[in-house]
């Protein structure tokens, strides 16, 4: 049984939504949004990334940034940028990229669940960044950012969602890169028990990205319930998400690239990494299938294939093309030991295509680059549902979701 709730959201006016939505928080740094915001007071970054409009000098984790979100919220609510919904709605939220469309019910769903497990995770998250979105809900009052939640699709909410999409939407436009964003408002109570009674019947939802934001939500809830007694139909014990079927999501590779041979020449490397795989030239460094890596050394693309008992095939997380690199190729040749912390490794996510890949190796920033073939969404629930963590950065998904355009208010 899942669990999702309407609530009383704040969105942006007609007129000023595609100004307000903006990426999220953490795909840039704080000095790229303070240019993405140059001469633009209405981007949603002003509260997701409110350093931007204190001196760079101000520490981003300071007090001072999560209290200027909150000012900068209310001030939007103040000024009429937003619009508060006058009773529980539910929204439909479609996002077209490249002619392929995604459409997830927005709605709130359960700090319960996801402390049982319903709501399934694949993902390690950090302190310091579960710290810095708890500081920001709690100081805003708010979840300013959707979690991105998946589930098996079913036709019954095919059905239900597809009749609301006929009706005309209160939201359409297309971002600055070429994204599409379309959105419904559900207010009709019968509607809303149609689907949640629909959802009661989906058994688990995803985490598909946003771990770090679900974890801060959860505890920002559960420090907000206290000791002893509590209301269970408070707001803060529900936090904003999108639910999307997995039928219509994408995910994109999410490429590697190293800063050295680990002390090696390029043929004493080619000779190590031939144990477990086969090598050959390769035309443009596209992996077809998965157990193919592309790389690129040197000028040149070459094509990896992992050779049979190299792997533990029947293990959901071994079996990943991104831990067959990781165990047969970057720990024990290139001596990356912990991907999430050692500094002569970085991710270059799918979107930024292979020549990125070639420019960061031509230009001597990089070694060698490593092509992937992405991680299908049928692994990461089967990771999840196994209860297991996939390594980090072994998805991409695109298109992402905006922040800003719909608010839940906490209390």
């Amino acid at each position: 049984m899942s669990v999702l709730r309407a609530f009383k959201g704040y969105r942006p006016t007609k007129e000023l939504c595609s100004k307000v939505a903006a990426l999220p928080y953490d795909v840039m740094s704080s000095a790229e949004a303070r240019e993405m915001v140059k001469g633009d007071p209405y981007s949603f970054l002003h509260v997701d990334r409110a350093e931007i409009d204190l001196d760079p000098s101000v520490d981003i984790y300071s007090p001072e940034v999560y209290q200027k979100a909150a000012d900068n919220l209310k001030k939007m609510i103040d000024d009429g940028i937003y619009i508060h919904d006058e009773k529980p709605c539910m929204y439909i939220y479609r996002l077209t990229m490249d002619g392929r469309s995604q459409t997830g019910l927005v709605a709130c769903a359960s700090i319960d669940e996801y402390i049982e497990n319903k709501i399934k995770k694949h993902e390690l998250t950090r302190e310091d960044k579960e710290q810095d979105r708890i500081r920001h809900v709690d100081t805003c009052n708010a979840n300013t950012g959707p979690i991105f939640l998946t589930y098996r699709a079913k036709d019954d909410i095919d059905a239900l969602i597809a009749k609301e999409t006929a009706k005309e939407p209160v939201y359409d436009f297309v971002s600055e890169d070429g994204v599409g964003h379309t959105v419904w408002v559900i207010d009709d109570a019968d509607t809303i028990s149609s689907l949640e009674a629909a959802f009661a019947k989906v058994p688990s939802l995803y985490i598909a990205d946003g771990h770090h934001r679900n974890a801060s939500a959860v505890k920002v809830g559960l420090k907000r319930r206290g000791e002893g007694e509590y209301d269970k139909n408070a707001e803060f014990n529900f936090y904003l998400a999108v639910a999307l079927p997995d039928n219509q999501l994408k995910i994109m590779d999410y490429n590697r690239v190293v800063k050295d041979l680990n002390g090696r020449t390029k043929e004493q490397f080619l000779e190590d990494i031939s144990k477990d795989f086969e090598v050959r030239k390769s035309a443009d460094g596209k992996p077809q299938k998965a157990l193919d890596f592309g790389m690129y050394l040197d000028g040149e693309w070459y094509m990896l294939t992992a050779k049979a008992g190299s792997f533990d095939s029947s293990d959901p997380v071994l079996s990943l093309d991104v831990s067959i690199l990781q165990n047969n190729l970057l720990a024990p040749v290139l001596g990356i030991g912990d991907p999430r912390t050692d500094n002569r490794i970085a991710f270059v996510g799918g979107i930024r295509g292979l020549k990125e890949l070639v420019s960061l190796v031509d230009s001597g920033k990089m070694a060698v680059a490593f092509a992937m073939y992405p991680t299908s969404i049928e692994q990461l629930m089967d990771i999840a549902d196994a209860g297991k963590i996939m390594p980090p950065k072994s998805t991409w998904f695109e298109p992402k979701l905006r922040s800003g355009i719909f608010i839940h208010e906490l209390s």
